[in-house]
Order: C-alpha cells, then structure tokens, then sequence
C-alpha cells in the first residue's frame, strides 16, 4: 500500500492530468511514461457547467492576480485546460479554478477540459500537487497542503520534496509555519509578514509581541531573526519568576489556630476538594508531643 502511494505520487502532473501544457516537475514528469494519455479527454464545455472542486487548497483568491489572468484570458483566451470530474450533471473543477473564475469575468462561455474520472483521494492528491508546484499559493497554504499530502497519504517530506520540485528542507521548513499561534498566521496571511519573518519567530520568547513590532517597524528578516535570537537569549538567562498565589484566608487562619494548638510549623495546601496538611517537628520528643495532642493520651 505504502509502495503504491509512493508510485501514484511520482507520477507527476502530466501524467494525472494528462495536459501537455503543465509546468509538472520534470522528472516526475519524465518518470510518467503516459506521452499516449495526453489528449485523451480533451473537450469544450459551457463555463456554468462547472463548479468549485471540494478539495481545492487555496484559502485566499488574490484579487489582483485574478485580474491580471482576466486580461490574458481575453486576449489569448484559455491556454491552460482545467481539469475536471464528472459530477451528476455537471463536472467538479479539480486544478484551474482560477482560470475558471477568470473567464467568467471576461465573459467567456466555453472553456477548454480535460475530463477524468477520480475517487475523492485522487482529487485532494492532484489539487495539492497540482497548486505546490505550480508556487502560486499562500506560504499558509502551502504549508497546509504539504501537512495535507503527509496525513492523509502518508507520505513522507522527502517523497513531497521529490513531487514538487523542492529541497525536504524547504518543506520541513515551510509545514514548521503551522506551529504559529494564530495572530501571526492572520499577519502572513495578509502580507504583512514574509514566510522568512514568521520562521524567525518561531523560536521567539513573544513571538506575537515581536511580530507586531516587526510590522510597526517595516523591520527585514535578518533583523527579525537578530531580534528573536537576542529575546531568546534575554528570557533565557533570566529565569522566569513563579508568580506568587494568594492564600486563602479561612487556610491562612486555621494554620494559625492548629500551629499554636501543636506548638509547630504547619501548613495547609488545598488540592480542591480535598488537600494536604504539613507538620514540621524538630525531634522525636516533639513528634510524640504532637501525636499525644492529636490522639488525646497523654
């Protein structure tokens, strides 16, 4: 099973998709041997036949992009097929849902397909690959997908790193992002931070303080990793003081009244419902005092 995971990943885009027109990594490519798949399901259909893939990795259109592709789209129309699945009556777009969105916008009723039948984990598999290597998604979604591809494949960054043309430490580096707390993720989101610039947070004491003074700042990723270097050093030399907790003043009373009734130290720690109470005794004849008191022979 493992072994047929590893295969079905290998075989690059042009061999799922079947498109002579796809920036699929060369040697995935290569290792394909399908060159006779290439057109097979190659068709025009209405554009509102067609509807957003479930399995689709990006989170974010960008606005911009999407108009720039909209002008091309006009000019040269659909270069690119979009890769679909039949879905009842209509087909569910797998990769090239900005192309679609684009030629909606530009007014385009029909547009170049390649249909294929798929399961649901052959459609998530191809989204994934099919945006990682194309390196026009968020560092966000990026991360996400490589995560995506690892659990629900089992597959391991080395195997993503050979799918999408990267190094393995790239990929480790980039699924690192997902350890974020939350603020900083809605920063890179929004371009207010590089993937650089959170990676350096990640070891920071506050990263989302440090974040933020980045981004007041307009500070770059070097000065960001001296900065988080320099915090992790600070917090590390001085150790963190416990705070203190205030006692209960029902406890604090009774420790006084069963202390001067013994004639010892003793302290009372609640554990909740119940709790422990301490008795600190000097010698032996002050333990058989404290033990005559509490028994009540003397």
């Amino acid at each position: 099973m493992a072994e047929e995971k590893r295969r079905n990943l290998g075989r690059g885009l042009n061999a799922l998709l079947g498109e002579t027109g796809m920036n699929a990594n060369p040697p995935l490519a290569a290792a394909a041997g399908e060159v006779g798949e290439q057109t097979r399901g190659l068709r025009t259909l209405p554009i509102e036949r067609l509807k957003p893939g479930r399995f689709q990795p990006r989170r974010v259109f960008d606005e911009a992009s999407i108009a720039d592709l909209v002008e091309s789209v006009r000019e040269k129309g659909i270069l690119q097929p979009i890769l679909v699945r039949p879905d009842g009556g209509d087909y569910e777009i797998i990769a090239g849902e900005r192309r679609w969105r684009a030629a909606q916008r530009a007014s385009i009723h029909e547009v170049p397909v390649i249909v294929r039948e798929m399961t649901d984990r052959e459609a998530l598999e191809v989204a994934l690959v099919e945006n990682l290597q194309r390196q026009d998604l968020s560092p966000l979604e990026e991360a996400d997908g490589y995560r995506r591809l690892a659990e629900e494949f089992n597959h391991t960054q080395e195997e993503l790193a050979k799918a999408v043309g990267k190094s393995r430490s790239h990929v480790a580096n980039m699924m690192r992002l997902l350890a974020l707390p939350e603020a900083i993720k809605g920063m890179v989101d929004k371009s207010e931070l590089t993937a650089g610039h959170a990676r350096a947070l990640l070891t920071a004491a506050d990263p989302v303080g440090l974040a933020r003074h980045v981004v007041e700042k307009g500070l770059n990723v070097r000065q960001t990793e001296k900065l988080a270097g320099e915090a992790a050093g600070a917090a590390k030399a001085k150790p963190a003081k416990k705070a203190e907790v205030p006692r209960d003043a029902d406890l604090a009373e009774l420790e006084r009244d069963l202390a001067a009734s013994l004639g010892v130290k003793v302290k009372i720690a609640s554990t909740g419902k119940g709790g422990d109470i301490t008795i600190t005794y000097g010698s032996l004849e002050q333990l058989d005092d404290i033990l005559s008191r509490l028994t009540g022979k003397r």
